[in-house]
């Protein structure tokens, strides 16, 4: 699963409810039943397309409903992540939309570029939400998407592991996480995992750092042609590589996904994994015995996150509901919304007028998911970026499995990135 497909909430499910939920959803899709707004005697029927669960909207939905007797919130249940998109922009095309979807950062181009949301910048709460929830679904100054939360991802760690090693605190840089990982392996632990089905957690951080260094515009620079992944990626594809030619982490990692490195730590075989704050939940459910923490990304200079801001709460641009959809919005967002959604999610909300209480593993990326200082390649690029994240998985994997260097990779991404832009 690549990194830029993490949902703001999804539990594991098993395979015959997960394929259930799927049909639910194809059923829903083709019955065109989110598009269906209506008014009956002084009271709206709202629609809202969801990306949380029932489970999680819910709660939320019947505080709403409770403090807006005349309004009734009709939803639909999507599946993150390609199903809710494709799903949803059948619908935009149709004309059968629910007055309230989600955005996220895979369809955001395309519901921006598309005038398929209102512009809801002129609103009142737009003073609550984190400056990294508005830079996300912002275009030419108009605000698109009211995002609540976001995500962080770093090294999620066995206490009881490291501790076997004398582990008193977190590696200062990157090279120190590199000697704690040879210190676990001459112990008999298995020091670290990841998967490699997507760009992972730890090059995400390291190029974070890279891109903090020149100000937050590393992408745009790429992409305006004033610089080149080679001349930026090289460094960290160079530094996370080590992992690999220093023995750290075996070269199958290439073959597995991210839910099986997680199952590999549930059952306490390997002493430390990536992960985003989203899946702590589940971890600890599976393994509740585990004494578990995370810590940042740490590079030459300074320690990073992964992480994105989540799905934001988009408004049609052909509700004919328009002041009952800005009222549901404006709830979403409101102290009261954005607790009973923290309730239900466990989602680390960065709204201003709420602050969460989270798992205590979560404290350590408690302030910098907040504050946004995360960075994640397949959100930050500017266009193309299914395409570019498609076209990067694999030389990652050739790079784990020693059939390329780091150099290539870069030099690589730079000429499938001109072929996109020229096409």
């Amino acid at each position: 699963m690549s990194l830029s497909h993490f949902p703001r909430n999804r539990k594991k499910l098993p395979i015959g409810l997960v394929a259930a939920s799927t049909v639910v959803a194809a059923l829903l899709s083709l019955s065109g039943c989110s598009g269906s707004s209506s008014s009956d005697g002084g009271s709206t029927t709202l629609s809202f397309y969801s990306w949380d669960n029932a489970e999680t909207m819910k709660p939320v939905i019947a505080g709403f409903e409770a403090a807006n007797s005349k309004i009734k919130v009709e939803v639909t249940y999507g599946t993150p992540v390609q199903g809710y998109i494709s799903t949803l922009q059948t619908r935009l095309g149709s004309n059968t939309a629910s007055d309230v979807f989600i955005i996220t950062a895979e369809n955001k181009v395309n519901i921006m570029d598309g005038g398929f949301a209102k512009d809801l910048s002129s609103e009142p709460f737009v003073s609550n939400l984190a400056t990294a929830a508005k830079d996300a679904y912002t275009k030419n100054g108009k605000l698109y998407g009211v995002a609540v939360s976001s995500w962080g991802g770093g090294i999620l760690y066995n206490k009881d592991l490291l501790a076997k090693v004398g582990f008193s605190a977190p590696p200062a840089t990157w090279n120190d996480f590199l000697a704690l990982c040879k210190k676990l392996s001459a112990a008999g632990i298995q020091p670290f995992y990841e998967g490699g089905d997507g760009i992972p957690v730890t090059l995400a951080a390291l190029l974070g750092i890279e891109n903090a260094a020149k100000g937050g515009t590393m992408d745009a620079s790429i992409w305006s042609g004033e610089t080149s992944f080679a001349k930026t990626w090289t460094g960290p594809l160079t530094d996370w590589s080590k992992l690999f030619t220093e023995g750290v982490e075996p070269r199958s990692v290439a073959g597995l996904t991210g839910d099986q490195v997680t199952t590999e730590f549930e059952k306490g075989s390997v002493a430390m994994i990536t992960t985003g704050s989203w899946g702590l939940g589940g971890i600890k459910a599976a393994a509740p015995s585990l004494k578990l923490d995370f810590m940042a990304v740490p590079g030459d200079s300074s320690s990073y996150w992964a992480g994105a801001v989540s799905p934001g709460y988009a408004v049609n641009a052909k509700t004919k509901h328009l002041d009952a959809a800005v009222k549901f919005v404006t709830y979403l967002q409101s102290k009261a919304g954005v607790q009973a959604y923290q309730k239900q999610a466990a989602a680390i909300t960065t709204t201003a007028d709420f602050v969460p209480t989270l798992d205590p593993a979560l404290a350590t990326m408690l302030t910098a998911v907040r504050d946004g200082q995360f960075y994640l390649p397949t959100v930050s690029w500017p266009s193309n970026s299914a395409a570019m994240n498609s076209q990067t998985t694999p030389l990652l994997q050739q790079l784990i499995q020693g059939q390329s260097t780091p150099a290539q990779v870069a030099e690589t991404m730079d000429a499938n990135l001109k072929s996109l832009l020229a096409g």
